[in-house]
């Protein structure tokens, strides 16, 4: 009875909140794609949440087949000749086609129409980022802590700088600081970095030079990640929050703001993994994504919404590598034959899809690998 339990709160707890996030993220990047295809005067021949057999759908009156696939770890729109979900063209068929059928296929249609309604997809994602962030930001506002300094660790790289308690922070390597949580989201994804920090001490600003150090933090859940610190206690974490309110406006304005935080931070990561500054077992594949749910979704649906932005740039961004299959190899593509004017031929690109496929699984493998060696501990 204990293992019943076990597995159906693990299947409620987990599974259901991961599914339903991802679907909804999946769900609008291909919506992206289908709308503005669809105004491209593309014929669209299925739209699939989730990959593999279909478990339900209908075909509406314009053809296209909407259906829940099997597998719910993605999905597509397959536009009119298409030979398989990634968009790779189906030559022989184009070749085939009247020239009434190749206006409406996805091969036969303009370059630009072509690239917009690829790029539409991880722009759908970047849209949805901004909302879900302007939403919350409207409703809760954000708590923040002014960049005033309460404490400072001991043998902290702040210490060791000459950083002293009421300081307050104003700019990080010139750039304004207006909260703590500039500073923060500065510093964390700079471990091993030299950086300056400028205070304001007694009516005087002073610089300070400092490397954050690379340390492990553990969440409240038990997960573990890399960031840099440089060991300064701010008001907020011994006690003292106050909340930041937005006018509908404002609110969108901080969604972008915050969209574009986490698309530069996510750059800067990638940047650090290059240059051998952080590890990398913080890239997490389908079970992270799923454990992460599933703990957002103890803490409110508030929680489980920020998670779902977070996800949505990022599978906005991992799109848009210029990788084959993906939506940015395409774009490279299409970048090649505007440079050409033609497109690269038939086998040319086939090694390039088969490359690409081969890179995306590379990186799924290891991103469930670095999964279940966090899980085993």
């Amino acid at each position: 009875m204990g293992s019943v339990t076990s597995i159906i709160g693990f299947f409620t707890g987990y599974i259901v909140p991961f599914v339903l996030v991802l679907s909804l993220l999946v769900f609008v990047h291909e919506m992206g794609h289908y709308l503005i295809g669809r105004l491209s005067g593309i014929r669209v021949v299925a739209f699939s949440i989730g990959f593999g057999p279909e478990i339900l759908g209908f075909t509406d009156r314009h053809g296209t087949r909407w259906k829940l696939s099997a597998i719910p770890l993605g999905g597509y729109v397959r536009f009119f000749g298409d030979e398989d979900a990634s968009s790779k063209p189906d030559m022989d068929m184009v070749e085939a086609m009247t020239e009434a059928e190749r206006a409406q296929s996805f091969a036969g249609a303009k370059l630009w129409k072509r690239a917009a309604t690829v790029a539409a997809g991880p722009i759908a994602n970047f849209i949805l980022a901004i909302a879900i962030f302007a939403v919350l930001f409207a409703i809760y506002g954000r708590p923040v802590a002014d960049p005033v300094v309460a404490e400072v660790k001991a043998d902290s790289a702040a210490a060791q700088a000459g950083i002293q308690p009421g300081d307050l922070l104003v700019a990080i390597d010139g750039s304004r600081v207006e909260t703590f949580d500039d500073v923060r989201r500065y510093v964390s994804i700079r471990p091993g970095h030299h950086i300056v920090v400028t205070v304001e001490r007694n009516g005087e600003k002073r610089d300070f030079p400092m490397v954050p150090q690379a340390t492990d933090m553990t969440d409240q859940f038990g997960n573990k990640m890399e960031v840099g610190l440089i060991g300064i206690v701010t008001n907020q974490e011994v006690g003292h929050f106050r909340t930041q309110t937005f006018t509908p406006l404002q609110a969108i304005s901080e969604g972008v703001r915050q969209t574009g935080h986490i698309i530069s931070g996510t750059f800067e990561y990638i940047g650090n993994l290059l240059g051998g500054y952080m590890k990398a077992d913080q890239l997490g594949g389908p079970i992270r994504v799923a454990q992460a749910s599933g703990q957002m979704a103890t803490l409110g649906i508030a929680a489980v919404l920020q998670l779902a932005a977070v996800l949505s740039v990022s599978i906005g961004l991992l799109n848009l590598m210029p990788v084959p299959v993906l939506d940015g190899g395409h774009l490279m593509f299409y970048a090649i034959e505007a440079v050409r004017g033609k497109p690269l031929g038939a086998g040319a690109q086939d090694i390039a899809f088969r490359i690409g496929l081969a890179m995306v699984l590379s990186l799924m493998v290891f991103a469930t690998w670095n999964d279940i060696s966090a899980l085993i501990g």
